[in-house]
Protein backbone atom coordinates (compact mmCIF):
# COMPACT_ATOMS: atom_id res chain seq x y z
CA UNK A 1 0.00 0.00 0.00
CA UNK A 2 1.38 3.45 -0.84
CA UNK A 3 1.01 6.59 0.65
CA UNK A 4 -1.58 8.85 1.50
CA UNK A 5 -2.16 10.66 -1.60
CA UNK A 6 -1.07 14.24 -0.09
CA UNK A 7 1.95 12.19 1.43
CA UNK A 8 2.62 11.63 -2.02
CA UNK A 9 1.82 14.82 -3.84
CA UNK A 10 4.09 16.76 -1.47
CA UNK A 11 6.85 13.78 -2.48
CA UNK A 12 6.48 13.92 -5.86
CA UNK A 13 6.95 17.61 -6.05
CA UNK A 14 9.85 17.59 -3.86
CA UNK A 15 11.29 14.80 -5.68
CA UNK A 16 11.06 17.03 -9.08
CA UNK A 17 13.44 20.49 -7.60
CA UNK A 18 16.03 17.90 -6.38
CA UNK A 19 16.39 15.97 -9.84
CA UNK A 20 16.63 20.20 -11.38
CA UNK A 21 19.12 20.83 -8.57
CA UNK A 22 21.22 17.71 -9.00
CA UNK A 23 20.84 17.87 -12.89
CA UNK A 24 21.90 21.74 -12.32
CA UNK A 25 24.98 20.90 -10.18
CA UNK A 26 26.76 18.42 -12.54
CA UNK A 27 26.62 21.11 -15.47
CA UNK A 28 27.59 23.59 -13.32
CA UNK A 29 31.37 25.09 -14.38
CA UNK A 30 33.74 23.48 -11.65
CA UNK A 31 35.53 27.03 -11.07
CA UNK A 32 32.77 28.77 -10.01
CA UNK A 33 33.94 30.25 -7.29
CA UNK A 34 32.13 29.18 -3.56
CA UNK A 35 29.76 26.34 -6.28
CA UNK A 36 29.83 22.81 -4.02
CA UNK A 37 32.42 20.43 -5.20
CA UNK A 38 30.90 18.22 -7.73
CA UNK A 39 33.00 15.54 -5.66
CA UNK A 40 30.66 15.95 -2.68
CA UNK A 41 26.81 15.56 -3.00
CA UNK A 42 25.52 18.99 -2.48
CA UNK A 43 23.32 20.52 0.48
CA UNK A 44 19.79 21.76 0.10
CA UNK A 45 18.21 23.65 2.87
CA UNK A 46 14.84 24.09 4.10
CA UNK A 47 13.53 27.37 5.43
CA UNK A 48 10.96 25.85 8.31
CA UNK A 49 8.83 27.93 10.65
CA UNK A 50 7.25 25.00 12.17
CA UNK A 51 3.87 25.54 10.16
CA UNK A 52 2.06 22.79 8.13
CA UNK A 53 3.19 24.17 4.73
CA UNK A 54 7.61 24.22 5.80
CA UNK A 55 6.89 21.35 8.38
CA UNK A 56 5.53 19.13 5.17
CA UNK A 57 7.97 20.20 2.82
CA UNK A 58 11.01 19.07 5.44
CA UNK A 59 9.16 15.66 5.98
CA UNK A 60 9.44 15.57 2.26
CA UNK A 61 12.97 16.50 1.29
CA UNK A 62 14.40 14.11 4.59
CA UNK A 63 12.09 11.51 2.60
CA UNK A 64 13.64 12.05 -0.88
CA UNK A 65 16.71 13.42 -0.66
CA UNK A 66 19.02 10.28 0.51
CA UNK A 67 17.58 7.96 -2.36
CA UNK A 68 18.94 11.26 -4.48
CA UNK A 69 22.26 11.37 -2.74
CA UNK A 70 21.40 14.47 -1.67
CA UNK A 71 22.45 16.19 1.59
CA UNK A 72 19.39 17.79 3.60
CA UNK A 73 19.61 20.35 6.23
CA UNK A 74 17.39 22.76 7.74
CA UNK A 75 17.14 26.66 9.12
CA UNK A 76 14.24 28.36 11.63
CA UNK A 77 14.16 31.88 11.82
CA UNK A 78 13.35 33.61 15.04
CA UNK A 79 12.31 36.64 14.36
CA UNK A 80 11.56 37.74 18.06
CA UNK A 81 8.19 39.58 17.73
CA UNK A 82 6.17 37.32 19.87
CA UNK A 83 7.07 36.00 23.54
CA UNK A 84 8.86 32.61 23.81
CA UNK A 85 9.45 32.60 19.95
CA UNK A 86 13.28 31.15 20.70
CA UNK A 87 11.50 28.06 22.97
CA UNK A 88 9.19 27.62 19.53
CA UNK A 89 12.77 28.16 17.00
CA UNK A 90 14.43 25.30 19.79
CA UNK A 91 11.64 23.08 19.10
CA UNK A 92 11.50 23.57 15.24
CA UNK A 93 15.08 22.59 15.35
CA UNK A 94 14.66 19.39 17.27
CA UNK A 95 12.03 18.64 15.25
CA UNK A 96 14.24 18.50 11.91
CA UNK A 97 16.46 16.82 13.21
CA UNK A 98 14.32 14.11 14.27
CA UNK A 99 13.20 13.68 10.88
CA UNK A 100 16.68 13.13 9.77
CA UNK A 101 18.14 16.58 8.60
CA UNK A 102 21.54 18.11 9.21
CA UNK A 103 22.83 20.30 9.40
CA UNK A 104 20.14 22.24 11.61
CA UNK A 105 20.26 25.67 13.07
CA UNK A 106 18.17 28.68 14.28
CA UNK A 107 18.49 31.80 13.45
CA UNK A 108 17.41 35.10 15.22
CA UNK A 109 17.11 38.41 13.50
CA UNK A 110 16.02 41.73 14.50
CA UNK A 111 13.48 42.80 12.19
CA UNK A 112 13.12 46.78 11.99
CA UNK A 113 10.18 49.06 10.44
CA UNK A 114 11.09 49.93 6.83
CA UNK A 115 8.29 49.25 4.71
CA UNK A 116 5.91 47.96 7.36
CA UNK A 117 6.32 44.77 9.61
CA UNK A 118 5.59 42.44 6.55
CA UNK A 119 8.23 43.33 4.73
CA UNK A 120 10.27 44.22 7.49
CA UNK A 121 10.11 40.82 8.58
CA UNK A 122 10.03 39.25 5.17
CA UNK A 123 13.51 41.44 4.66
CA UNK A 124 15.07 40.29 7.77
CA UNK A 125 14.04 36.77 7.28
CA UNK A 126 15.48 36.20 3.37
CA UNK A 127 18.70 38.16 4.58
CA UNK A 128 19.12 35.05 7.17
CA UNK A 129 18.60 32.40 5.17
CA UNK A 130 21.18 34.04 2.54
CA UNK A 131 23.58 34.66 5.35
CA UNK A 132 23.23 30.48 6.11
CA UNK A 133 22.81 29.37 2.60
CA UNK A 134 26.32 30.48 2.07
CA UNK A 135 27.80 29.71 5.25
CA UNK A 136 26.83 26.23 5.05
CA UNK A 137 27.40 26.48 1.07
CA UNK A 138 24.02 25.27 0.18
CA UNK A 139 22.69 25.05 -3.12
CA UNK A 140 19.57 25.71 -2.69
CA UNK A 141 16.69 26.50 -0.20
CA UNK A 142 13.21 25.08 0.01
CA UNK A 143 10.21 27.71 0.53
CA UNK A 144 6.93 25.94 1.50
CA UNK A 145 4.59 28.55 -0.01
CA UNK A 146 1.54 27.13 -1.96
CA UNK A 147 -0.79 28.00 -4.40
CA UNK A 148 -2.91 29.85 -1.74
CA UNK A 149 0.45 31.86 -1.23
CA UNK A 150 0.40 32.65 -4.57
CA UNK A 151 -2.90 33.59 -5.00
CA UNK A 152 -2.53 36.04 -2.09
CA UNK A 153 0.36 37.87 -3.72
CA UNK A 154 -1.45 38.14 -6.94
CA UNK A 155 -4.54 39.90 -4.91
CA UNK A 156 -2.04 42.14 -2.95
CA UNK A 157 -0.68 43.10 -6.33
CA UNK A 158 -3.90 43.96 -7.95
CA UNK A 159 -4.31 45.95 -5.07
CA UNK A 160 -1.33 47.94 -4.86
CA UNK A 161 -2.16 49.09 -8.58
CA UNK A 162 1.36 46.89 -9.50
CA UNK A 163 2.00 46.28 -13.36
CA UNK A 164 1.97 42.81 -14.33
CA UNK A 165 5.45 41.60 -12.91
CA UNK A 166 4.00 41.96 -9.67
CA UNK A 167 0.62 39.99 -10.74
CA UNK A 168 3.08 36.87 -11.62
CA UNK A 169 3.58 36.29 -7.83
CA UNK A 170 6.11 33.98 -6.56
CA UNK A 171 8.36 32.40 -9.00
CA UNK A 172 9.58 28.61 -8.76
CA UNK A 173 13.01 29.69 -8.81
CA UNK A 174 14.20 32.86 -7.60
CA UNK A 175 17.08 34.50 -5.66
CA UNK A 176 20.64 34.55 -6.70
CA UNK A 177 21.40 31.67 -8.71
CA UNK A 178 18.34 30.55 -7.93
CA UNK A 179 18.68 29.70 -4.61
CA UNK A 180 15.41 29.57 -3.69
CA UNK A 181 12.50 27.07 -4.73
CA UNK A 182 9.28 26.30 -4.19
CA UNK A 183 7.80 23.14 -5.00
CA UNK A 184 4.65 23.67 -3.92
CA UNK A 185 3.49 26.76 -5.65
CA UNK A 186 0.84 23.78 -7.67
CA UNK A 187 -0.23 22.20 -4.26
CA UNK A 188 -2.62 23.52 -2.30
CA UNK A 189 -2.40 24.43 1.19
CA UNK A 190 -4.65 21.90 2.45
CA UNK A 191 -2.57 18.67 0.98
CA UNK A 192 0.49 20.06 3.15
CA UNK A 193 -1.61 20.23 6.34
CA UNK A 194 -3.39 16.51 5.33
CA UNK A 195 -0.15 15.61 4.71
CA UNK A 196 1.25 16.49 8.25
CA UNK A 197 -1.83 15.39 10.04
CA UNK A 198 -1.53 11.80 8.44
CA UNK A 199 2.20 11.49 9.08
CA UNK A 200 1.27 12.83 12.62
CA UNK A 201 3.64 15.36 12.58
CA UNK A 202 3.28 18.39 14.98
CA UNK A 203 2.61 21.78 13.35
CA UNK A 204 2.80 25.39 14.81
CA UNK A 205 0.53 27.89 13.43
CA UNK A 206 1.43 31.28 13.92
CA UNK A 207 -0.96 33.91 15.56
CA UNK A 208 0.35 35.99 12.83
CA UNK A 209 -1.28 34.39 10.20
CA UNK A 210 -5.09 34.78 11.72
CA UNK A 211 -4.17 38.64 13.50
CA UNK A 212 -6.79 40.98 11.38
CA UNK A 213 -4.00 43.61 11.91
CA UNK A 214 -1.77 42.26 8.90
CA UNK A 215 -2.75 43.09 5.59
CA UNK A 216 -2.45 38.98 4.33
CA UNK A 217 -4.13 37.33 7.22
CA UNK A 218 -7.23 40.04 6.49
CA UNK A 219 -7.08 38.81 2.61
CA UNK A 220 -6.55 35.21 3.61
CA UNK A 221 -9.43 34.98 6.17
CA UNK A 222 -12.18 37.42 4.69
CA UNK A 223 -10.97 38.52 1.04
CA UNK A 224 -10.31 35.11 -0.52
CA UNK A 225 -13.52 33.31 1.18
CA UNK A 226 -15.36 36.59 0.47
CA UNK A 227 -14.70 36.23 -3.20
CA UNK A 228 -15.05 32.67 -3.13
CA UNK A 229 -18.60 33.21 -1.98
CA UNK A 230 -19.64 35.68 -4.79
CA UNK A 231 -17.45 34.13 -8.17
CA UNK A 232 -17.64 30.15 -6.95
CA UNK A 233 -14.97 27.79 -6.01
CA UNK A 234 -11.96 27.66 -8.25
CA UNK A 235 -10.78 31.13 -8.03
CA UNK A 236 -7.35 30.24 -5.90
CA UNK A 237 -6.65 27.68 -9.12
CA UNK A 238 -7.71 31.06 -11.65
CA UNK A 239 -5.39 33.38 -9.52
CA UNK A 240 -2.22 31.00 -9.39
CA UNK A 241 -2.91 30.51 -13.35
CA UNK A 242 -3.16 34.16 -13.93
CA UNK A 243 0.61 34.53 -11.85
CA UNK A 244 1.73 31.57 -14.47
CA UNK A 245 0.83 33.49 -17.74
CA UNK A 246 1.70 37.18 -16.56
CA UNK A 247 5.15 35.88 -15.68
CA UNK A 248 5.89 34.42 -19.00
CA UNK A 249 4.48 37.91 -20.33
CA UNK A 250 6.65 39.82 -17.83
CA UNK A 251 9.64 37.65 -18.93
CA UNK A 252 8.92 38.22 -22.48
CA UNK A 253 8.84 41.92 -22.33
CA UNK A 254 12.40 42.28 -19.87
CA UNK A 255 13.58 40.56 -22.36
CA UNK A 256 13.00 42.97 -25.31
CA UNK A 257 13.17 46.15 -23.23
CA UNK A 258 16.92 44.53 -22.25
CA UNK A 259 17.37 44.93 -26.32
CA UNK A 260 16.06 48.08 -26.32
CA UNK A 261 18.13 49.50 -24.22
CA UNK A 262 20.96 49.53 -26.49
CA UNK A 263 19.13 51.62 -29.37
CA UNK A 264 17.88 54.08 -27.37
CA UNK A 265 20.94 55.38 -26.52
CA UNK A 266 23.08 57.96 -27.99
CA UNK A 267 27.13 57.60 -28.77
CA UNK A 268 27.80 58.82 -25.33
CA UNK A 269 25.27 56.38 -23.70
CA UNK A 270 22.31 58.99 -22.46
CA UNK A 271 18.78 57.97 -23.38
CA UNK A 272 17.52 59.36 -26.58
CA UNK A 273 14.14 60.92 -25.92
CA UNK A 274 12.66 60.79 -29.36
CA UNK A 275 13.65 57.26 -29.22
CA UNK A 276 12.39 56.34 -26.30
CA UNK A 277 8.74 57.69 -27.29
CA UNK A 278 9.16 55.21 -30.52
CA UNK A 279 8.87 52.25 -27.62
CA UNK A 280 5.92 50.60 -26.85
CA UNK A 281 4.78 51.75 -23.71
CA UNK A 282 5.50 48.75 -21.69
CA UNK A 283 8.87 48.64 -23.30
CA UNK A 284 9.55 51.86 -22.44
CA UNK A 285 8.76 52.00 -19.01
CA UNK A 286 10.95 48.62 -18.65
CA UNK A 287 14.19 50.54 -19.79
CA UNK A 288 13.55 53.84 -17.81
CA UNK A 289 13.09 51.24 -14.37
CA UNK A 290 16.16 49.43 -15.68
CA UNK A 291 17.87 52.88 -15.83
CA UNK A 292 16.68 54.34 -12.50
CA UNK A 293 18.20 50.90 -10.67
CA UNK A 294 21.79 51.08 -12.47
CA UNK A 295 21.51 54.83 -11.60
CA UNK A 296 21.36 53.72 -7.87
CA UNK A 297 17.68 53.62 -7.13
CA UNK A 298 16.84 50.77 -5.12
CA UNK A 299 14.57 48.39 -7.05
CA UNK A 300 12.31 47.48 -3.99
CA UNK A 301 11.66 51.34 -3.23
CA UNK A 302 10.58 52.10 -7.14
CA UNK A 303 7.14 51.80 -7.63
CA UNK A 304 4.91 52.36 -10.70
CA UNK A 305 4.21 55.91 -9.44
CA UNK A 306 7.97 56.42 -9.68
CA UNK A 307 8.10 55.90 -13.35
CA UNK A 308 5.15 57.18 -14.29
CA UNK A 309 6.46 60.38 -13.58
CA UNK A 310 9.64 60.30 -14.56
CA UNK A 311 7.76 58.18 -18.41
CA UNK A 312 5.87 61.67 -18.42
CA UNK A 313 9.61 63.70 -19.36
CA UNK A 314 9.22 61.51 -22.54
CA UNK A 315 5.31 61.16 -23.67
CA UNK A 316 4.04 64.53 -21.83
CA UNK A 317 6.70 67.00 -22.02
CA UNK A 318 6.13 70.70 -20.90
CA UNK A 319 9.01 71.77 -19.61
CA UNK A 320 8.43 70.44 -15.98
CA UNK A 321 11.14 69.84 -13.56
CA UNK A 322 13.39 66.55 -12.34
CA UNK A 323 11.90 64.22 -11.08
CA UNK A 324 13.47 63.14 -7.54
CA UNK A 325 13.67 58.77 -7.42
CA UNK A 326 14.66 56.77 -4.51
CA UNK A 327 18.01 56.27 -3.79
CA UNK A 328 18.56 60.01 -4.17
CA UNK A 329 19.05 59.45 -7.87
CA UNK A 330 17.00 62.50 -9.82
CA UNK A 331 15.86 62.16 -13.60
CA UNK A 332 15.31 64.96 -15.77
CA UNK A 333 15.26 65.92 -19.39
CA UNK A 334 17.92 67.95 -21.13
CA UNK A 335 18.29 69.02 -24.80
CA UNK A 336 16.29 65.85 -25.68
CA UNK A 337 18.15 63.50 -23.55
CA UNK A 338 16.44 61.95 -20.87
CA UNK A 339 19.74 62.20 -18.04
CA UNK A 340 19.19 59.90 -14.95
CA UNK A 341 21.86 60.23 -12.43
CA UNK A 342 22.38 60.52 -8.23
CA UNK A 343 22.28 63.57 -7.52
Amino acid sequence: MGPHPAVAAIRLAVRRVLHDLLTEHHRAPAAVPHAPSHESPPLVLVACSGGADSMALASALAFESPKLGIRAGGVTVDHGLQPGSDLRAAEVVQRLRELGLDPVESVAVTVGRAGGPEAAARDARYAALDTAAERHGAAAVLLGHTRDDQAETVLLGLARGSGIRSLSGMAAVSGADGRYRRPFLELDRQTARKACMVQSLPVWDDPHNADPAYTRSRLRHEGLPALEKALGKGVVEALARTARLSRDDADALDTWAAQAEATVRDAAGLLECAKLYALPPAVRRRVLRRAAIAAGAPAGSLFARHIEEVDRLITGWRGQGAINLPGKVVARRQGGRLVIRQG
